[in-house]
């Protein structure tokens, strides 16, 4: 039974982590609220879990120095009382947006970290502190860097997407051809299960995405399929819809220039590097029935 500091226990992550905790004997979970100044030691327990920071702003609207004292700043105080007590894991949720906001290829663990939001590079600043310490013998750092989560309650540019889908709205970015990776919240819970339970996984950094990517066309399908309609897919001018997003940055449309440049651009991330550390050829739930799963609950919500 493992006792599991949390902290961002509000957020969609946190969430299903407690209610996976609660449906299995994995052990038990103590929120920490880090909106208030941490006093004295950090209670007795096995891991901390670090979900808690600003996450990335679609709108543009925070100001850059909100990110680092939230995103560096809170880590790095949460990891100084780490490494002062008895605590032996310390599992810090970063981003692959640390490492880049557009990716050719495959982003892999060795890509060199070029950030060019804030949201980035205060998460990279997080990774950099954590990395410089000494870690007292017996303890480990896992510093995971998630693409896009997804899952039942999850919010976003998928449940956009199904609404689109769903009220027979013609998808008009079929001129756009990507490949983009995705994370199931079931895998996401595999991978920390199995981090948690067995002491001989190495710790470091590793990136988390489910074993295939997929096209946005793709996704628009899955989602036809599995809400019971049919896909509308229109091949416009792309050039004709970039100017569209411009005009939605100046009047707040729904499709803005960061929405567009989600959807149909790749970020294909390669897991390699934890499969190899928890010894498995591929994650339980592949992206199909992970995607699957995600849509089901929108229609039952």
């Amino acid at each position: 039974m493992k006792h599991i500091l949390l902290s961002g226990s509000t957020g969609f992550v946190g969430q299903n982590l407690i209610q996976y905790f609660q449906e299995t004997t994995l052990g038990t979970i103590q929120p920490l609220n880090l909106r208030e100044p941490l006093a004295g030691n950090l209670p007795s327990a096995d891991a901390v879990i670090h979900l808690a920071g600003k996450a990335h702003d679609t709108g543009n609207t925070s100001k850059p120095q909100e990110y680092f004292d939230i995103n560096y700043g809170l880590t790095k105080e949460l990891f100084d009382r780490f490494l002062d007590s008895n605590i032996q894991d310390f599992i810090y949720f970063s981003s692959v947006k640390a490492v880049a906001d557009t990716v050719e290829g495959k982003l892999t663990e060795e890509s060199n970290p070029q950030p060019k939001t804030a949201y980035g590079q205060s998460k990279l600043k997080a990774e950099e502190y954590l990395l410089s310490k000494e870690l007292p013998e017996g303890k480990r750092l896992f510093i995971l860097r998630p693409c896009m989560i997804h899952g039942p309650g999850n919010k976003g540019n998928l449940n956009l997407l199904y609404k689109v889908v769903k009220f027979g709205i013609p998808y008009p970015l079929g001129a756009f051809h990507n490949r983009r990776s995705f994370l199931s919240i079931e895998n996401l819970l595999f991978i920390l299960n199995r981090i948690l339970t067995n002491q001989s996984i190495p710790g470091g950094v590793y990136n988390l995405a489910d074993d295939e990517a997929l096209s946005t066309i793709e996704v628009i399908r899955i989602i036809a399929e599995a809400s019971k309609t049919k896909a509308k897919i229109w091949t416009l001018s792309s050039d004709l819809i970039t100017k569209l997003a411009k005009v939605g940055d100046k009047i707040h449309l729904p499709l803005n220039s960061e929405r567009l440049k989600k959807l149909t651009e790749s970020y294909e991330v390669s897991n390699e590097k934890i499969k190899a550390a928890l010894a498995i050829i591929a994650l339980p739930v592949n992206v199909r029935e992970g995607l699957t799963i995600t849509i089901k609950s929108f229609s039952n919500s």
